[in-house]
């Protein structure tokens, strides 16, 4: 049965450190004793440094350095998640506690957070956030500056009233991989990714399903049998939403109409390899997923929508790759390395150029966030590691290639 208790969440005061944040080599920290008497104690530590690379790893050796700006430590566990929600950026962890940083100047906002079990995924739509968590639940909060919480908990899917118009309906239950039976519309197992498109929020999961939800009034309208094993990534572009999975495959779905989502293309990784991530270009014609053995693999879509060539595999680190994202012909990619590959996109989308490497993490780098506005001829970059740091960096987008022997 559902947890039909009510979603209550305690009630929290945002506050704000004071930060007087000088040159780009002081270090600054935000403690109790620092603190006016009014204002709560705080684990919240600030650091602007210069992170030197002297220890890349082999695929990443002599590619061009980049600056750290801020070494944000505001969490007891490791990160899991980053979003950008208007003019904040939240990280999750493997607690359950959500920090929200005020951008620019990523100033600790306020924390939030509910439920058992970490925050597997967060994704930002219009006034509403939803978080994604290891016991299977997606939970919704109301963003709202007016009022003395600005995350609010407001439901948790599936909702209540979902819930209560199936239960009484056989048919409507599933038998799950323990034998157990489920409502179709609960998920059975941890909730690791979540996208939005056009009015709908996608949640992937380790129980290999794909569920749709909208936005309007947060019902469940399809739950899809996916994969043959845990969905690790999801990413929406032109219609089309992507899924990324342990079985080694990309899968493409389309919903046409009013209809249920069909599969409209399945692009084929390495054997044996599990994929942990995806991302998409712009236009959506080029695809690339991230995999266990450290490459990144691109494909092309061909002119039908049903139809993607593999057109591009770069050995882009030594170990796992764990996360990814895009922004115009930049590829940043974070891995179990503890590195930040960034790559250029050539040849029309069939080649990854190497342009630099990130090397600041103590442990590897499980998510990655682009800031889409330029800044200084280059774009923010933030990455959260097992190291339980959020650290920010400035990437030039004009930065050399890299040649290789």
């Amino acid at each position: 049965m559902v947890d039909l208790m009510n979603n209550i969440v305690p009630e929290m005061n945002p506050w704000t450190p004071s930060l007087d944040v000088g040159s780009s080599t002081s270090s600054i920290s935000s403690t109790s004793s620092e603190a006016s008497s009014d204002t709560p104690p705080s684990p919240f530590h600030f650091e602007l440094q210069d992170v030197k690379c002297p220890y890349l790893s082999k695929s990443l050796r002599g590619a061009n350095s980049y600056r750290s700006l801020a070494v944000l430590s505001g969490h007891v566990e490791s990160l899991s998640c980053l979003a950008l929600c208007g003019e904040f950026i939240l990280s999750a962890s493997q607690g359950k506690d959500i920090i929200v940083w005020q951008l620019p100047d990523m100033r600790l906002f306020t924390k939030f957070g509910h439920g058992d079990g970490s925050v597997k995924a967060i994704v930002a739509v219009g006034n509403k956030v939803f978080t994604a968590h290891q016991d299977g639940r997606i939970r919704v909060w109301k963003v709202s500056r007016s009022s003395e919480n600005v995350f609010r908990l407001v439901d948790t899917l599936p909702t209540r009233t979902d819930y209560l118009a199936k239960f009484m309906k056989q048919s409507n239950y599933v038998v799950t991989r323990r034998h157990h039976k489920k409502l179709w519309i609960q998920h059975v197992d941890s909730v690791s990714c979540l996208t939005f498109c056009n009015g709908l929020v996608y949640s992937g999961s380790w129980d290999k399903t794909l569920k749709v939800w909208r936005v309007s009034d947060l019902k469940c309208l399809e739950s899809i049998k996916a994969h043959d094993d845990a969905i690790n990534g999801l990413v929406a572009s032109k219609g089309m939403v992507y899924t990324a999975s342990a079985d080694g495959k990309i899968k493409a779905w389309r919903k046409e109409g009013k209809n249920s989502h069909s599969l409209k293309g399945i692009l084929e990784g390495h054997k044996d390899v599990s994929m942990n991530s995806v991302t998409v270009s712009e236009d959506g014609r080029w695809v690339y997923g991230g995999g266990s053995d450290g490459y990144v693999l691109g494909w092309k879509r061909t002119g039908d929508l049903e139809s993607w060539e593999l057109v591009s595999e770069t050995t882009a680190h030594q170990m796992a790759v764990l996360c990814m994202c895009l922004i115009g012909d930049i590829l940043c990619s974070g891995s179990a390395d503890k590195t930040i590959g960034i790559w250029r996109i050539k040849v029309f989308g069939k080649q990854l150029s190497k342009v630099g490497a990130i090397d600041g993490h103590e442990g590897p780098v499980k998510c990655l966030q682009v800031s889409p506005s330029s800044v200084g001829g280059g774009f923010m970059l933030y990455s959260g590691g097992l190291d339980k740091s959020l650290r920010v960096w400035w990437v030039p987008k004009d930065s050399p290639d890299i040649k290789e022997n």
